[in-house]
């Protein structure tokens, strides 16, 4: 039967030729090292595998503390729980906590996610950060931040006459806060309860479009940042990437998609005109369609209403995104993806304008007066809409 130590056993240990151990009991012993240094170890099993819990160094830690240590161990095992991992967690999470303060954690996610962005898109945002946030929340933690402390600051860029900073500036918050969240630093991203209280980005005021491609950056970053459905989500780059009218994306069927051709086959039943319709899908447009497949592949739809897959997703789907994202009707509506290409294929793209219009499926007539075919141009269409993906892409990250 091993004799427990006590407090003046321990404190007279004499070093020896070679490293020995004196045991308390259960596992609990001091380690007396040749140069007369102690450590306190507990030795146990977790998953049939022996193991070694270090408790600390005597005197800083006494008989009795590293008792209670042991029996802390003790208890993580009763609970299935492995001593030496739970250590580790904890001294991750005392490093952690030592740098968690909203600057400390944007720094990081500006190493980690801005890398690839673009010079300008990078010196905007930091911009943005050291001046306007930094400032106001940058020495708190971030998981204490609440909207209201942000909204203050964001306020200030208001007051400057900013219309279109503002949101930006929500935006990067939120994607800070979603970083920490994934690094579990956070549990919530307060930005998002900022939705609907900034003064809303301008936009062209004569038509419910952006044609700006700085906002039109800013537009396709708030999708991509956007945290609401896969559905949804995927519905939304897909209106942009390929404007064809809202009815029809929400429509779109799985068995009208040509994965080999890459392309989207409309039965002039389902089109506005009555004919057949043909839509080139880009690399990034297949990239969304194979995301999404994995989730309502085996259904009819590819975007299922939330209700049932029998049912595609509601007309209010895409536009209910756009204004949780704070864009207003006067703004950007679903069909103003479709006023959006029209202008920019033709203005800033250079375009040719029947290739256009055939593509948004509009009446359009060969010389001799007769509605084209469905296949009417297809090769000049189909690097139209890749050079439309990649033209959105640019403009984002920029």
């Amino acid at each position: 039967m091993i004799q427990k130590l006590s407090a003046t056993k321990v404190k007279q240990a004499r070093p020896k030729s070679k490293n020995f151990k004196l045991f308390d009991g259960n596992g609990l012993y001091l380690l007396v090292h040749t140069n007369g240094s102690k450590y306190w170890r507990y030795d146990y099993q977790f998953t049939h595998k022996r193991k070694t819990l270090a408790l600390g160094i005597y005197p800083s830690i006494s008989l009795a503390d590293a008792r209670t240590a042991h029996q802390n161990a003790r208890e993580l095992l009763k609970n299935g729980i492995d001593p030496s991992h739970n250590k580790r967690l904890e001294k991750l999470t005392r490093n952690i906590a030592a740098s968690d303060t909203f600057k400390a954690i944007a720094e990081e996610w500006f190493i980690q996610k801005q890398g690839e962005s673009s010079k300008r898109n990078q010196s905007r945002t930091l911009a943005i950060l050291e001046k306007d946030l930094f400032p106001y929340i940058g020495d708190i933690a971030i998981s204490q931040i609440k909207p209201l402390e942000i909204l203050t600051a964001i306020r200030k860029i208001e007051q400057r006459g900013s219309t279109d900073l503002p949101q930006r500036a929500r935006q990067i918050t939120g994607q800070i806060f979603r970083y920490a969240i994934i690094t579990n630093r956070a549990q919530i991203d307060p930005s998002r309860d900022l939705v609907g209280a900034l003064k809303a980005t301008p936009a062209v005021r004569h038509n419910p479009t952006i044609t700006d491609p700085e906002q039109l950056g800013h537009l396709l970053r708030a999708i991509d940042a956007y945290q609401g459905t896969i559905v949804v989500n995927a519905a939304l780059k897909i209106s942009i990437l390929l404007f064809q009218r809202p009815g029809e994306i929400r429509h779109m069927e799985w068995s009208e998609i040509n994965w080999q051709e890459s392309r989207w086959e409309l039965p002039g039943a389902k089109m506005k005109m009555g004919l057949d319709h043909i839509v080139p899908l880009s690399k990034q447009a297949v990239s969304v369609l194979e995301e999404i497949h994995m989730h309502t592949g085996r259904g009819k739809y590819v975007f299922p209403s939330a209700r049932g897959t029998s049912r595609p997703l509601s007309e209010n789907g895409v536009r209910t995104a756009l204004r949780t994202m704070g864009y207003t009707n006067e703004q950007i509506t679903p069909h103003g993806f479709r006023a959006m290409a029209r202008t920019l294929l033709d203005e800033v793209l250079g375009y040719r304008v029947d290739w256009i219009e055939h593509q948004l499926a509009h009446a359009v007539k060969d010389p001799n007066g007769r509605a084209y075919n469905r296949t009417a141009h297809l090769e000049g269409r189909r690097e139209m809409m890749q050079g439309w993906a990649d033209y959105l892409d640019k403009v984002k990250n920029e």
